[in-house]
Parts: C-alpha cells; sequence; structure tokens
C-alpha cells in the first residue's frame, strides 16, 4: 500500500542536515510533524502529491529549527514594555539617557509606582567611559525621580542600580547586611550608592509587582512569535522554580511553569522547551536546594516534546564583570570573586556547593551549573565526578553554564564523564574590550574557549542568554567563527575560533543532545521533528563578517509554518 505524499517538500535548495557527516542535499520532504526524506531535487519532486505544497528554495540554505539552550524566555518577554522600559545600548548611551528615559516614565506613572528597566551596560556610557572612576549612582537617579522608586537591571542581570526612594521602601540603608553571595556597594559615608549585585538585587527586585499568570502566558507567547522570525524552534528556560522568587518580575519563578504549562494544556505553545528547575536562589544552601525540590517535586506538562523539566540550575559564582567570578589568579585591581552559595568562609562554601550537586544529581537530575570563573568551575566539575562516583549514572549530561575561563583540567574531566559546556558567543562579542581592563588581555584573549573545548572531546553548545542578548543565533555563529569585538572589531583569542559546521553543531544537534532528544530533532534526516528553518541565501562559503546579514524566510514547526516573510 502506497504512504500518502508529503504535505510539504522544501527543494532545489543547501539543505544542510547537520547529521554526523554533516551531509549536504537539496531538498526535504515533511508529512504531519515529522520529516520523511531528503534527497536530491528529482527525488523529492518525485515524492509531491496533489496536495503537497512546494516550496521553491531556489539556491536558499534549509537549517534544522535553531535551538537556543540557554534563553530566559519568560523573563525576556517580561523585559519589554509595558513590563520594562529600554535602558540598553543602543538605545541609550549615556547616564543621561538613562536620567531622561527615568524622567519621562515617572512623569507618566501613577503616584508610587515602581519606574522598571533593564539592559544598562556601564562599558557603553559615556561617563563611565569618560573617567573609569564614575559609575552610575541613587543621586542620578534622584534628581528625576525622587519620588517614584527606581530599580534599573543590568544587561548581565548580576546588577542592579536603584534611588532613594526604592532603597527606603526596601529598607536598605547604612545597617543593611547583603544575603550571601550578594554586595552592596557603598560611599565612603557607608550609605548605599544604589548598586546592588548579585544576591542582593533580590532586596529590591522581590519588591516589585508581580504579574499576573496571564500577563506571563501573553509575554511567553509574544517571545514565541519573536523567535519563530529568527528561526527558532526549541530553546531551553534555564531556572525556573522557587529559588527564583526574588528575581526580576518573579522572571524564574515557578509561576512560569505553570504559565508555560497552561499553554502546552490549551495547545498553544508552539516551540520545544526544556526547563532546568531552580529549587535554591543565588546564595543558597543545600537544605534550600531539598525544600525547593520537595516543593516542586518534579512537574508534568501535557505534552513533553513541547515542555519538559529535565534539570535542576545552580548558580555557583557570579560574573567576570562584577569581579564575582571565582579566579585563580587575582583580578587586575585585587580580589579573586568567591562562591555565591552559603558559608563563612570559602571551604564552607565549597562544601556547601558540592553537597548541593550531589544532592541533585542523586535525585536523577541533569545539572547545569552557573559558574565563570575557573577556581569554581574547577569545583563544579569536581563535585560532577564526586556526586558520580558515590551515586553512578551513566548518562546524566551534566553541564556547566557559561563556563568562561575553563582550564584544560576540568575540559578533559568533563569530556571522559560524557558532560557538556554551554557557552555564549555574543556576550564574547558584547563585552570582549571591557574583559581586556576586567581580567587582563592574556585571560580576556581565552575567555569562553570553544574550540579548545571541542579538540578536548567536550560537548559544546552555544546559546544567547536572552535577555543577556538578544536571541541572535546568527551573531552567534559569527562570533564564534571571527571572535572579534564589538566595540572596536578587534580580535580576541582568534586561536578560539572554530568552523561554521562546529558553530551550527552548537545550535542544533549539541544542544539536542543536552535536551535528551537527539533520537528526534536537531537534525534534518527522515524520523525527525519537522522543525526547520529557511534562509533568505546559501550560507556554506558565506562570508562570516555577512551572516548577521542573512534573514530567515521561513520558520516550520512541528509541519507547520510559523513565520513566513
Amino acid at each position: 500500500m502506497r504512504r500518502s505524499a508529503p504535505t510539504l517538500v522544501l527543494t532545489g535548495g543547501q539543505v544542510l542536515t547537520v547529521d554526523r557527516d554533516f551531509t549536504v542535499t537539496e531538498g526535504v520532504a515533511v508529512r504531519g510533524g515529522d520529516i520523511v526524506a531528503t534527497g536530491s531535487d528529482a527525488e523529492m519532486r518525485a515524492l509531491a502529491g496533489p496536495g503537497t505544497r512546494v516550496v521553491e528554495l531556489r539556491g536558499r540554505t534549509v537549517l534544522p529549527g535553531l535551538n537556543d539552550s540557554h534563553l530566559h524566555g519568560a523573563a525576556y518577554g517580561m523585559t519589554k514594555p509595558p513590563f520594562a522600559i529600554d535602558v540598553g545600548h543602543p538605545a541609550v548611551r549615556s547616564i543621561a539617557d538613562i536620567a531622561a528615559a527615568v524622567r519621562e516614565a515617572a512623569e507618566a506613572a501613577r503616584p508610587g509606582e515602581w519606574i522598571i528597566g533593564l539592559g544598562w551596560d556601564p562599558g557603553y556610557l559615556a561617563e563611565c567611559l569618560a573617567d573609569p572612576r564614575r559609575f552610575p549612582h541613587r543621586h542620578d537617579l534622584d534628581a528625576v525621580s525622587p519620588h517614584h522608586p527606581v530599580c534599573l537591571t543590568d544587561f548581565s542581570s548580576h546588577m542592579v542600580w536603584a534611588n532613594s526612594a526604592a532603597l527606603r521602601r526596601c529598607g536598605i540603608d547604612a545597617g543593611s547586611t547583603p544575603p550571601p553571595g550578594g554586595v552592596i556597594d557603598r560611599d565612603a559615608d557607608q550609605e548605599p550608592t544604589g548598586i546592588l549585585r548579585e544576591a542582593a538585587q533580590g532586596l529590591l527586585q522581590a519588591a516589585l509587582p508581580a504579574p499576573t499568570i496571564a500577563e506571563r502566558r501573553r509575554a511567553i507567547r509574544g517571545v514565541v512569535r519573536e523567535l519563530h522570525t529568527r528561526g527558532i524552534t526549541s530553546y531551553t528556560e534555564p531556572g525556573l522554580g522557587p529559588g527564583g522568587t526574588g528575581t526580576l518580575f518573579g522572571g524564574l519563578a515557578t509561576d512560569n511553569w505553570t504559565a508555560y504549562a497552561e499553554l502546552v494544556a490549551a495547545g498553544e505553545l508552539h516551540a520545544r522547551v526544556s526547563v532546568l528547575l531552580l529549587p535554591a536562589p543565588m546564595g543558597g544552601s543545600a537544605d534550600d536546594l531539598r525544600e525547593g525540590l520537595d516543593e516542586l517535586r518534579r512537574p508534568t506538562s501535557a505534552d513533553p516534546r513541547r515542555l519538559n523539566a529535565i534539570g535542576v540550575k545552580i548558580f555557583a559564582d557570579g560574573v567576570p564583570p562584577n569581579r564575582t567570578a571565582w579566579m585563580n589568579e587575582p583580578y587586575p585591581e585585587g580580589g579573586h570573586g568567591a562562591l555565591c552559595v552559603h558559608g563563612d568562609t570559602p571551604a564552607l562554601q565549597v562544601e556547601e556547593l558540592r553537597e548541593m550537586i550531589a544532592v541533585a544529581h542523586r535525585a536523577g537530575f541533569q545539572l547545569g551549573v552557573h559558574v565563570t570563573g575557573d577556581r569554581a568551575i574547577d569545583t563544579v566539575v569536581e563535585a560532577f565526578v564526586a556526586a558520580n562516583a558515590a551515586a553512578p549514572r551513566p548518562d546524566a549530561r551534566h553541564y556547566v553554564i557559561h563556563g568562561d575561563f575553563i582550564g584544560a583540567g576540568s575540559l578533559a574531566k568533563l569530556a571522559a564523564h560524557g558532560y557538556g559546556v554551554n557557552m555564549n558567543p555574543a556576550i564574547k562579542w558584547t563585552i570582549s574590550d571591557l574583559m581586556d581592563e576586567v581580567v587582563g588581555p592574556e585571560r580576556s584573549a581565552y575567555q569562553w574557549p570553544v574550540r579548545t573545548a571541542v579538540e578536548a572531546g567536550v560537548r559544546v553548545c552555544a546559546s544567547s542568554d536572552a535577555p543577556i542578548t538578544e536571541p541572535d543565533w546568527r551573531q552567534g555563529v559569527a562570533a564564534m567563527m571571527l571572535r572579534e569585538s564589538k566595540a572596536s572589531g578587534r580580535t580576541s583569542g582568534p586561536e578560539q575560533r572554530v568552523p561554521l559546521t562546529e558553530a551550527l553543531r552548537a545550535y542544533t544537534a549539541t544542544p539536542a543532545w543536552q535536551d535528551f532528544a537527539e533520537d528526534w530533532k536537531g537534525t534534518v534526516e527522515p524520523g525527525k521533528a519537522a522543525d526547520l528553518c529557511v534562509l533568505d541565501r546559501p550560507l556554506l562559503d558565506l562570508d562570516p563578517h555577512d551572516i548577521t546579514d542573512v534573514q530567515v524566510d521561513l520558520t516550520v514547526f512541528d509541519g507547520t509554518v510559523v513565520h513566513e516573510r
């Protein structure tokens, strides 16, 4: 009996299957939600029937649906109006620009209403560039919003800038003690400057008005629509749970799982979302993690191919621009950073982190650990190995999130145990010049050593960490191939460049492995999910500088066209 004809055929193009051999063919056929064939133009045309939609590619490229493997979808949706104002580059270029935006928002706000914004970066503020000693201060915001509390989260989401009204409302003064892993910047008289780093952000963010579940659903739907225009059909929500209650708008809180689950149940989630649960906050403890896991258990959804809780996220240290990444060698101006878990001494913090990792490992979860400094990374990787030695699991697929300064020893251990690393090439592109000042040129050039990791045999995923950067895989691919700075165009660590094949794997096939889904998505092969992305031109042999100009002409999700330019 002859099988029914495909519902969709894309043919006459450059189909990059991203399979094991990186096979390139001319067409792909889809029936329902599945890929049923790939092959030559003649073969694909022969399969088409009277009801088949045939898309003439005319040399254009087909990719597997892109997978942004570390994207805070709910939080990203809530960084946009009406939730927050844009105070990021290029919308603003100075403290004066930010003050003007806050003034405008305050004039339109109801009495006492919070003014909330996101995206500021001292590396692009004119006053900070002109005088390295100049940094945003509460007084800058007091002048334009003396009565409305203001909370502005920086581009990295590891630092907030508040005015005096916000500090008063939250009871933050000269006598306030930050939570574990948090820092409150202070003037010479010990008064807060308005800058709160890492876990101290929660002192403010917990006071912000929380969106409703319905508003969260709308925010997620808006993000998925945007992702379709970018060819993205899968992403990882890296942290939802009680540990995210104090984050901006509760962007990492459990309510977001509820919003996602309701969308799936209603048939309205048109993306494949893998979730890392967040049982404990930054600065938390093993007891926090146990309590959070008891509260969460392992939530389920109506369709695990649309929404699936596969792991647990833990915060190990901070980020290099804040000098809170825990490093072996000191920062140029002194200090090594620190772990951001419970404990009065570094040794106690190490033990607490090891226990947190062991608890999640024993509970059967994949672990994704936020960690950036080389000393902290070594600690996390050693804890992975120790947890597995105590309770062997043959395919846990734990991974290091960010892994900025991961060294050869840790890479070898990850490779030996089948663990991975998730890196952020677009952040490297954004902060490359800044990092020369933060850690020195040599360490800056090494940051995010993609090539070294690949050559060590470690599976490398690439991601945007949106809203930290835009969810633009094109910029990520170009950054991996070029290692150039956004600000100056200067090359930073050219020995870490990788070819197009490796860069594309890091956004397709390898994230499918991270999702425990490589048997049904991530490549263009018969039997895989029909998630596809059509670009407006041939991609092979394109100059890497031109990749960011490529447009997405068509996105197919589960066999259905969800975006067409």
